[in-house]
């Protein structure tokens, strides 16, 4: 299948599933307006610090909200454009992956189209508001090489956070119970990349930059464009990261599915 027959499938599908949330347009407000809610009280507590303890560990107050506003936005688009990844338990334990199965779509492309998490535009709008101001805010050279550079990290911040979701949210093949927690897991270790891997333990910074390769969301695309020094070129990792991150996640979704054997009897 082309990547453009691909495209169009998605964007199908996808309309699909908005038209049948827009049903119910008060849960629209409502979620949206939790998920830009839960940002600023982050946000707040963050300025809260910062304002008793105007530097850490080097780190300024706009290049943190920075880090934790880029994790936020990820995740937003994560939900809003591929909250089908939350929803592979739910198909896999009711065996609702079987008619997936038998349609001529890619599976992991429907597995995508699944759902639509609408809080993620709160997530969305808010953090690249958050990430506008911080750059506003602070002393950066730009030049038409930096932000098409951004553009680039921004792009594979995403790719790193769907494919992170999606590998694990395929433990639903093997973890068969509607209570698999391992998801929500993966999930919040997110939270260590909202602030500088600098303030954590060796191992901690090496989990979170290989095995889940959070840091490459946050903490290098902060380093690159605030001009830290001592990280110089690590950022240029994250296009590798983020095929490696692809390749792994469909992978482990690829062996997962050739061990799904529906709901039995």
């Amino acid at each position: 299948m082309t990547l453009s027959r691909m495209f169009y499938l998605y964007k199908r599908l996808y309309i699909q599933q908005l038209k049948a949330i827009l049903e119910y347009n008060k849960d629209f407000y409502i979620l949206m307006c939790s998920a830009a809610l839960t940002q600023v009280l982050g946000f707040v507590f963050l300025w809260v610090i910062y304002d008793r303890i105007p530097d850490i560990n080097g780190w300024q107050f706009w290049e943190v909200t920075f880090m934790y506003a880029m994790i936020f936005l990820t995740e937003g688009i994560g939900s809003l454009f591929f909250e089908g990844t939350w929803r592979l338990g739910r198909l896999v334990n009711q065996g609702e992956l079987d008619r997936y199965l038998l349609r001529p779509v890619p599976v992991v492309l429907q597995v995508f189209c699944t759902g639509i998490g609408i809080n993620g535009l709160g997530n969305l709008l808010i953090g690249g508001v958050i990430i506008w101001q911080s750059l506003v805010h602070s002393h950066i050279q730009w030049s038409l090489a930096k932000v098409v550079i951004l553009i680039l990290l921004l792009l594979t911040a995403v790719i790193i956070r769907v494919s992170i979701n999606l590998a694990g949210n395929s433990a639903a093949f093997w973890i068969r119970n509607a209570g698999n927690a391992f998801p929500l897991m993966v999930h919040n270790l997110a939270d260590l990349a909202k602030y500088p891997v600098t303030l954590f333990p060796q191992a901690v910074r090496v989990f979170i930059s290989t095995v889940l390769p959070y840091a490459f969301i946050s903490f290098y695309p902060a380093t690159y464009i605030f001009g830290k020094s001592g990280w110089t070129g690590w950022w240029m990792l994250a296009p590798v990261v983020a095929a490696g991150s692809v390749a792994a996640a469909y992978g482990i979704f690829r062996y997962g599915l050739s061990k799904y054997e529906s709901t039995g009897n």
